[in-house]
């Protein structure tokens, strides 16, 4: 098996059967060739509607797996023989979250360490689980989560002790179009001629799913253990959005919902004193590894003082260009 194209290699996918999990089985079977791509999810009528479009007959890589992250003996089972994991399993609804907190951290939390301890223990070579934007300075049960899942998946290459198996995270923004965007919001409530906005102030770090599939990608291939890999992505302001989705149409201010941020942060200031910037990613390194851990040679120290938050951000997309990324015609 060769890592750095994925040829040959088994791979998993946790909550294989959401949005990043459909893009991510398309471009990895358009772009390599796995010798297995298991989804491992706990819906059976999405395996099925998913099989319809990725088949698992005849000599098809793929295979789906009936299984929660929160029960570990079937992780165990789930993982023999794999190579590669990529964990996007996650309770993400915010208000969800808040209102079962126990069950967003019983799979948030304890399904990474089950995560960890069967990778460990089943020889997994990579694991890269996927983070978001709110796990920084978290106003909300689901950031605090997701803040938690990534210490203990980067410390876990200190757990592994003499074990090779190796973890990483990326961490990126709202994703065009994904389950729960406010995109088929606008949609639905244009045709009223009035969409709601929460604050016409807010703003939020935009990515597609290829790029974030993409981002996954790059982690795999360049990742050494306890890395959270940051994409630099612009921002859009949720009036633009509007007006790029429902042009013409009235605008009504709601209020700004509860564990809701007026503003998204990728990178916090005390974060960037140990992040290297290279042209397309931000790498962020933990401050006291205790395994071994090469840093990139290529990466440039951040200034002190720096940040990365949606709305100093000097990227920014127009509404022309949201139009586009959304797949929206022009009026």
């Amino acid at each position: 098996m060769t890592i750095t194209d994925l040829t040959g290699a088994t791979i998993l996918v946790t909550g294989g059967t959401g949005s990043f999990g459909r893009k991510f089985t398309e471009i990895v079977l358009r772009s390599y060739r796995p010798k297995r791509l298991i989804v491992f999810s706990r819906d059976e009528l999405k395996q099925h509607e998913m099989r319809q479009q990725f088949p698992d007959r005849d000599d098809s890589p793929m295979r789906y797996f009936i299984g929660d992250v929160r029960d570990r003996d079937r992780l165990y089972r789930a993982f023999v023989g794999v190579d590669i994991i990529v964990h996007a399993a996650a309770l993400k609804q915010v208000p969800a979250c808040e209102y079962n907190p126990f069950e967003a951290i019983q799979t948030n939390i304890i399904g990474a360490k089950n995560i960890i301890d069967a990778a460990i223990d089943q020889g997994v070579k990579r694991v890269v689980a996927i983070s978001t934007d709110k796990a920084v300075s978290p106003v909300n049960l689901y950031g605090a989560t997701k803040l938690c899942a990534e210490k203990v998946v980067v410390r876990a290459n200190a757990y592994a002790g003499a074990a090779s198996t190796r973890f990483a995270c990326v961490r990126y923004g709202n994703v065009v179009g994904s389950r729960g965007s406010v995109v088929p919001l606008f949609r639905q409530q244009r045709a009223s001629g009035t969409v709601t906005v929460t604050d016409p102030r807010m703003t939020r770090f935009w990515i597609t799913l290829e790029q974030g599939v993409n981002l996954v990608l790059y982690a795999i291939t360049h990742m050494h253990g306890g890395e959270v890999f940051v994409p630099k992505i612009p921002s859009m302001n949720i009036m633009d959005l509007a007006h790029a989705i429902a042009p013409g149409c009235d605008i009504r201010e709601i209020g700004i919902r509860p564990g809701e941020k007026l503003h998204e942060m990728l990178i916090s200031e005390d974060e960037a004193r140990h992040t290297s910037e290279l042209d397309d990613v931000y790498v962020i390194y933990p401050e006291n590894p205790s395994w071994s851990l090469e840093l990139s040679e290529k990466g440039r120290r951040l200034p002190d003082g720096f940040s990365y938050a949606s709305n100093t951000n000097d990227r920014w997309l127009s509404v022309a260009e949201l139009r586009r990324m959304v797949g929206e015609v022009e009026p």
